[in-house]
């Protein structure tokens, strides 16, 4: 660990301290590491079929005349695609949009859900109920606050999106499989007063869904979502501690996200 990172890890988890809750107990920084749970946002960065893709245009580059260097850059894209959030407002009338997320709700314990042998070999794997109690059953129930990550394997697909979405298509929403949590999973989160869902897919309902339950569900009770989060398979069941920080976009209902793990 850079002999820098403790001090830097102390000052998060004090503002965390600060403003939600509490990190564990008789925490021991030099065991620790930080994980990057975001992928690089290129050329390459998947979206949904009818969004707009990320651009990165170059400004300048290069000498001045003044003969310091100077670069600088344009970017943009849709709100959702990449390592992203979705605000509640995404899906629900009335409810927040990512700007209004209160910073105790994206900072938090984290525990991993995983659904890889179920998804193995069904593109259209929903979440159920049946897997939640799987999980409580046997590491304990889901608290309050706490963040959900759902790993499907799907992050292994990464950038291919014929593979992570089932098409490559150019405006294709009518052949897309991938997993997501079914409406009755989502429902029992709710119950559960989690603070975020999150999947390493590119939404949280499945590719092939119609009327998106999943979001609908989750929005309408102010949880926010996180999508294609990336290293899922890295994170441990419990125990590692989540700060998913969007951009500040006002009104919106989404943005990118730097998702970072503190892992033993």
């Amino acid at each position: 660990m850079p002999r820098f990172l403790p001090s830097v890890l102390m000052c998060a988890l004090w503002l965390t301290a600060a403003c939600g809750p509490a990190p564990p107990p008789g925490l021991d920084l030099n065991g620790h590491r930080l994980l990057d749970m975001t992928h690089t946002f290129s050329k390459e960065t998947l979206y949904w079929p009818t969004g707009e893709r990320f651009e990165h245009g170059r400004v300048a580059w290069g000498k001045t005349a003044g003969g310091f260097w100077y670069s600088s850059f344009t970017y943009g894209a849709n709100e959702h695609g990449g390592t992203h959030v979705d605000a509640p407002i995404h899906f629900a009338e009335g409810t927040r949009s990512v700007d209004q997320i209160p910073l105790d709700q994206l900072v938090g314990p984290a525990v991993v859900i995983d659904v890889t042998a179920g998804a193995r070999g069904d593109a259209d794997y929903l979440v159920s109920v049946a897997d939640i109690e799987a999980f409580e059953k046997q590491h304990g129930a889901i608290e309050p606050e706490t963040i959900v990550l759902i790993r499907s394997g799907w992050g292994a697909y990464w950038p291919d999106a014929k593979k992570y979405l089932g098409s490559d298509a150019p405006g294709d929403v009518e052949n897309l499989h991938f997993p997501g949590v079914s409406a009755e999973a989502a429902q029992v989160l709710v119950a559960r007063k989690v603070a975020v869902v999150g999947i390493d897919t590119a939404s949280i309902d499945y590719g092939a869904t119609r009327d998106f339950p999943a979001h609908q569900a989750l929005a309408a009770a102010e949880i926010a979502i996180l999508e294609n989060v990336a290293q899922l398979d890295e994170l441990p069941v419990k125990g590692a501690y989540l700060f998913a920080l969007p951009m500040k976009i006002g009104g919106g209902s989404g943005g990118p996200c730097r998702i970072v793990a503190l892992v033993k």
